[in-house]
């Protein structure tokens, strides 16, 4: 059994802030930033080398890190493999893919604003390309795929992109194909790094240009995210996981010792439990250490525990409280019993809440109908989960009537020249017969 009595601590001892402080930066740089200090100039030597040579530079790049050699009429999987992935997946697996996939639609479908336009003062159009970065794995992320594809197709969205790293036996987990079949998503490339996500921005000879990258990724896809910004939108600079449970007395420390784990297992993620109970802190911690030893990761969760999580008890509710608006949590579970809901509306910096303890983040990640792409690294001060509306845009609509015009020009002009913006002012007067 491990050991995890060293996370236990409190807001009281000295040096907490500092431990905090600590414990975040170091989660949210992650391995790569921290040791790799160049990884920022490796992946803009990449995104320019795509934007000058196309579909050549993704070949390279796919060859040297994927090992995989790819021609460019090879990088886009065939309509006919998603098919047939599609009429291989199993009949229980298909019917709990569309029921989530029913969830999310309905939920982004409810909370779009491009379906409360207000006929002359603004108008919503859907972005007609998105591109989506579907991470690769032997083991497929269909969630993913459900979770950045349908607020997408909410929105109307035309036409959707995905790429994805050939890390299955050469191309994309046949899973991954045959849902993208199910949503009506025919390009799908096998490709992922920084050199798709540069294919998706600049556009090559066989990859047309998108207008927005949204999905998760490694620190290469993620600054390649941020060093393509302009050319395309994106989602966020999105980072490691993290669960933010804030408990008292009567919640259940079986239950958030699972919930910190279903975190930690991510290595990075983290874990951390905030509560006025030392008596609970000391239960989840038993807890915590006779369930990760039964995990089939147990080792690599373990060393997660260790350096991203903690158990921290505060000295009261209030506390508790302003504990969690400072941390802005990308996940944050309010188990206080019946007062949850109470607690929860007290709450203004987190990505998801998840009211009560029947409400696991597994249950946001796979089915409830918000998005589970959220924002990570403390930005949910800032940033929304990713939602139908980001696939949309808004214009401004400015419909003047010569009477409007007259009674504002006298302001306008004169707002124009203390800019010395001469002609602008003139645009006004030529119309209302002041020109000189």
């Amino acid at each position: 059994m491990y050991n995890f009595s060293s996370i236990l601590t409190s807001w009281k001892d000295s040096d907490f802030d500092d431990k905090l402080a600590r414990l975040r930066r170091e989660h949210s740089m992650t391995e790569y930033l921290l040791h790799n200090q160049d990884i920022a100039g490796r992946v803009r030597d990449v995104v320019m080398d795509v934007g000058r040579r196309g579909d050549k530079a993704v070949c390279e790049y796919t060859e040297r890190f994927d090992n995989i050699r790819f021609e460019p009429s090879e990088l886009r999987v065939s309509e006919e493999a998603m098919h047939v992935s599609h009429e291989h997946l199993p009949e229980s697996l298909l019917h709990s893919m569309r029921r989530s996939i029913e969830n999310v639609r309905d939920y982004q479908s409810r909370i779009f604003v491009g379906s409360c336009s207000q006929e002359g003062t603004v108008k919503y159009t859907p972005l007609k390309r998105a591109g989506l970065c579907i991470p690769g794995a032997s083991a497929p992320l269909p969630s993913t795929v459900i979770m950045t594809a349908v607020p997408a197709i909410a929105a109307g969205v035309e036409q959707i992109a995905v790429i994805s790293p050939p890390r299955f036996e050469g191309s994309i987990h046949p899973v991954i194909l045959g849902l993208c079949w199910e949503l009506g998503i025919s390009e799908v490339y096998r490709i992922g790094g920084a050199q798709a996500v540069a294919a998706l921005a600049w556009g090559t000879e066989t990859i047309p240009k998108v207008d927005k990258i949204a999905g998760p990724g490694n620190d290469y896809v993620q600054l390649a995210k941020k060093e393509v910004f302009g050319l395309v939108d994106m989602d966020s600079f999105a980072g490691p996981s993290d669960v933010l449970i804030m408990a008292d007395e009567n919640a259940n420390p079986s239950w958030i010792a699972a919930d910190m784990l279903s975190q930690a297992e991510h290595n990075p993620g983290a874990g951390i439990v905030v509560t006025y109970s030392e008596s609970l802190a000391r239960e989840v911690v038993s807890e915590v250490e006779a369930q990760c030893s039964r995990l089939s990761r147990s080792s690599e969760t373990a060393e997660c525990l260790e350096k991203y999580s903690a158990v921290v008890v505060v000295e009261d509710e209030k506390a508790v409280i302003d504990f969690a608006n400072n941390f802005a949590a990308e996940h944050l579970e309010v188990q206080f019993g019946r007062r949850s809901r109470e607690i929860a509306e007290k709450i203004q910096n987190a990505g998801a809440i998840f009211v009560g303890p029947y409400s696991p983040v597994a249950a946001g990640d796979y089915f409830a109908g918000p998005s589970h792409t959220l924002p990570t690294r403390q930005s949910s001060k800032y940033f929304s989960p990713l939602s139908s509306n980001d696939f949309v845009k808004s214009s401004s609509i400015i419909d003047f009537s010569e009477k409007m015009l007259s009674e504002g020009a006298d302001d306008i002009i004169r707002l124009a020249e203390i800019e010395g913006l001469d002609a602008h002012a003139k645009s006004v007067k030529i119309r209302l017969g002041k020109a000189d």
